[in-house]
């Protein structure tokens, strides 16, 4: 379906996830999210920092958040919606993790006291360590060697959308219907009854395309576009890649050919969105190669 004659915003775009959850007139839309996946800490209010942290050498990576925010009582929340397949994700987590803990820092007669940070991925792919596994929301705590959780104010959240198959009639819980609202907004030419609580009809309010502003319309076009063409380059390539990956394996008989495959996708990845014109970043992000390794190719 062309985006020109979708109703609502698609919000795994970056424009549409942003316009959702990023504006100070939408963040009710957040709160309840969050809400629903963090049941321990119950978000009054919240207030948006700015999504760009700098590292604090010349050799550290500048770090840009889709969404940082500091509640009503202190805690730190990362939000960041992942689409394309990314090799490192959960390293990211834990680097994007560090910037909230660093800044809280503190020059003089500090004790050292932290405000609680979590840390939310929704996420349009599957972990590959979890692909047998029925679960598509991970809570990831710190705990010690009896499980019991030793460190309380750090948590990592992933959503694992393609894993979410409910239809609408088998909607229950408030988080059904977030979960049902990121896979099938962008399809929808009504408001299913399911969704008539008052926290969804500000979303489908601000989710109609017809009352965006020709600015913001041709932003969210680019968004889509951007995000269609990345994702037919990236499934392309990785198709290929896989399927020189089994070859190699088959050939070779030895986990060396199958890591070679999946070498020779992430470089043919690489390629592609080099000539594409994506940013270095991003190939780093959407493939796990080194800086040095895309500026060789």
């Amino acid at each position: 379906m062309s985006g020109q004659k979708d109703r609502y915003i698609d919000p795994l775009t970056d424009f549409g996830f942003k316009k959702l959850f990023g504006t100070e007139p939408n963040k009710m839309l957040l709160i309840d999210f969050l809400n629903q996946i963090l049941p321990d800490r119950k978000i009054k209010d919240l207030s948006y920092s700015s999504g760009e942290q700098l590292g604090f050498t010349e050799i550290d990576r500048k770090a840009i958040f889709d969404l940082h925010c500091i509640g009503d009582n202190g805690e730190r929340f990362i939000v960041e919606m992942q689409r394309a397949k990314q090799n490192f994700f959960k390293d990211r987590s834990l680097f994007y993790a560090s910037f909230p803990i660093i800044e809280q820092g503190k020059k003089r007669n500090w004790d050292y006291k932290l405000e609680p940070i979590y840390f939310v991925g929704i996420l349009d792919f599957i972990f590959d360590e979890h692909k047998d596994e029925e679960d598509f929301l991970h809570i990831v705590d710190l705990k010690n060697q009896r499980c019991e959780v030793f460190y309380d104010k750090l948590k990592f959240v992933y959503l694992e959308l393609p894993k979410f198959k409910k239809k609408e009639e088998e909607l229950e819980t408030q988080f059904d219907k977030w979960m049902y609202v990121f896979t099938h907004l962008s399809r929808l030419q009504d408001r299913p009854p399911k969704l008539q609580d008052r926290i969804f009809t500000k979303l489908f309010e601000a989710a109609e395309i017809a009352k965006f502003t020709p600015e913001e319309r041709d932003a969210y076009q680019k968004s889509l576009k951007y995000y269609w063409d990345m994702q037919n380059v990236v499934d392309t390539s990785r198709d290929e890649g896989k399927e020189e990956g089994r070859m190699e394996g088959r050939k070779e008989g030895r986990k060396e050919g199958i890591e070679e495959g999946r070498k020779e996708r992430d470089i043919e990845i690489a390629k592609a969105l080099k000539k594409n014109g994506i940013s270095v970043e991003i190939i780093i992000q959407t493939t796990g190669l080194s800086k040095k390794e895309i500026e060789n190719i």
